[in-house]
């Protein structure tokens, strides 16, 4: 598995020429930056993920901190960096919360986003060097009340640019895992699943239907298909978990109408033509049963893995319904003109068997205050204790096991990564 590298040719004269020219601004609700996001957003010239689209971030918003300016206030701060002539060329949308005395900023949303890069207006703006940045955003900590930002996840290049947070990380305890998509859906496949794996994935599909009669691959296009998914999703999640012996992130309301309003668009809910979730499903034509979901943040160029769930009935089981549908959910994807395809962050089997491309993430610490660096030499730590654990199989193994013990008697725990996929 390849890790994505890219020629920086040129980037250091770039460098000099946004040095020490940008000027922060802090603000404290979404509807005063909403033009200004979605202006640069939409700009084909922006580096951005899908995780850190204006309807994403708002759809999180609104289901987990709330939609009045009072509430946002206490915790929202969108940090937006401008030339010297007024452009926004960076944006950082954070929350903060006191955690052991200490206002921590992370980005909005970050236990379900894979990716945690700031928005940049272009690549000469992500061509800024880190030093800069990081001195920018301890001013900006400063006047926004924040000892600590906590900013996982940095991709350390996107689209061919470098991250410039990514330079001052340290290595997360995971990467995550993409390929970029072919011309065309049946040469991407080739590439992607060798011929035995399409084979047998024929196999199993023909298995499937035989017990229940044909199925299809849906992208959920209204409202009524998007709470059909997505309540199978639960239910299927909630089963899983049950299984495990751990507790249920999707148990949390607040998380199920995050991921229903990110389904559909907020300027319109019954059209989810254009949200930033996008669900997909494998159903059976005769009685609507729905075998495997699938759900991602999604941009036009990109669909990024949220989330993942399969019927737990070993019947059904036994065809690999999941597997099937990322067989489609890619062919499909090719075919819509998406350029990039990504399974998220973690290790997984079918994750190694698929992606090709490796990207590599880090994990940003930036203290303001005397606080803030106290707070963030145990996190540190702990990220770095979690890296050797993930990366070392016989501790990794010892760890899995301990976990096991624990669960067994008591069929219950913390929970997993809200990230599940």
């Amino acid at each position: 598995m390849a890790v994505l590298v890219h020629d920086l040719t040129g980037a250091g004269m770039i460098q000099e020429r946004v040095r020490g020219q940008l000027i922060p601004e802090v603000f404290r609700d979404l509807a005063s930056v909403e033009a200004l996001w979605r202006s640069v957003e939409s700009d084909p010239a922006a580096l951005t993920t899908p995780y850190q689209r204006f309807d994403w971030v708002a759809a999180f918003v609104a289901a987990k901190v709330g939609c009045t300016p009072a509430e946002q206030d206490k915790c929202l701060r969108i940090v937006v960096l401008r030339d010297a002539g007024g452009r926004p060329r960076v944006i950082l949308p954070l929350q903060v919360a006191r955690e052991r005395g200490v206002r921590v900023a992370r980005v909005i949303g970050c236990k379900h986003a894979n990716y945690h890069m700031p928005i940049f207006a272009s690549r000469e703006a992500a061509a800024m060097r880190a030093e800069d940045l990081v001195d920018i955003l301890r001013r900006s900590g400063r006047e926004a009340g924040i000892d600590v930002y906590l900013l996982g996840h940095q991709p350390r290049f996107w689209d061919g640019a470098a991250n410039p947070l990514s330079l001052r990380a340290a290595p997360a305890a995971s990467d995550a895992y993409g390929l970029i998509l072919g011309p065309d859906p049946e040469t991407t496949a080739k590439r992607v699943f060798s011929a035995d794996a399409r084979k047998k994935m024929r196999s199993k599909e023909k298995k499937l239907i035989e017990a229940f009669g044909p199925v299809e691959y849906r992208v959920a296009a209204n409202p009524e298909e998007v709470k059909t998914y997505l309540s199978a999703f639960f239910a299927q999640k909630a089963s899983r978990f049950a299984a495990m012996g751990i507790a249920n992130p999707y148990a949390d309301e607040a998380i199920c109408r995050f991921i229903a309003a990110g389904a559909c668009r907020q300027d319109d809910p019954d059209d989810v033509r254009g949200a930033p979730i996008e669900v997909s499903a494998l159903v059976a034509c005769n009685g609507g049963r729905v075998f495997a979901t699938f759900a991602g943040a999604v941009s036009d160029a990109r669909y990024s893995g949220m989330m993942t769930s399969f019927d737990q009935d070993p019947v059904v089981g036994r065809s690999s319904p999941g597997d099937i549908l990322l067989h489609h959910l890619i062919r499909d994807q090719t075919e819509r003109g998406r350029r990039s395809f990504d399974l998220g962050v973690g290790e997984a089997r079918y994750k190694a068997n698929i992606c090709d491309e490796t990207i590599q993430l880090g994990e940003v610490t930036i203290a303001v205050s005397l606080r803030g660096h106290l707070f963030a030499i145990p996190a540190i730590a702990a990220t770095r204790l979690k890296r050797r654990i993930k990366r070392n199989k016989r501790l990794a193994g010892l760890v899995k096991s301990v976990r096991k013990m624990i669960r067994r008697p008591a069929r219950s725990g913390r929970s997993g990564d809200e990230i599940t996929i």
